[in-house]
């Protein structure tokens, strides 16, 4: 079975809980606070046949940037959320995209899946999980 191609642009329409999620990741009080109040999108360049991403998250504050390949670790900046490194690897689990990240915090990472037109993103640190929705651009 052919995995998805998650390549497209995203725009958030909802959050979970991601104001605990960066506590856990000891973000401090006024930018967690200035952080939930964005509404990111993400552009997602996906090649299917390489295995090659890019995952753009595009904020009014500030923009972050991966681009990895799947199945590969690499080291991850994690500055604009909390001035981190971790060593980061992004694979398939079934047709999702796990991310598990290792570094100061303990069970770290991330998973994205695509239902239709809409991606999920599940974040988790620490014990905390939060949740993010995005509708794909037409």
């Amino acid at each position: 079975m052919a995995k998805p191609n998650y390549t497209g642009v995203y725009h958030m329409v909802s959050q979970d809980n991601f104001e605990a999620y960066l506590a856990a990741l000891d973000v401090n009080y006024a930018l967690r606070k200035v952080v939930c109040l964005l509404k990111p999108s993400k552009q997602i360049e996906h090649d299917v046949n390489t295995g090659n991403m890019k995952i753009k998250t595009v904020t009014t504050f500030k923009n972050f940037d991966m681009d990895f390949t799947l199945g590969e670790e690499f080291t991850e900046d994690l500055g604009p959320v909390d001035g981190r490194m971790c060593q980061t690897t992004v694979d398939w689990e079934g047709d999702k995209l796990l991310c598990v990240q290792r570094g100061e915090k303990e069970e770290r990472g991330w998973t994205h899946w695509l239902e239709g037109n809409t991606l999920h993103l599940e974040l988790r640190a620490e014990g905390v999980t939060a949740k993010q929705v995005f509708k794909k651009a037409e």
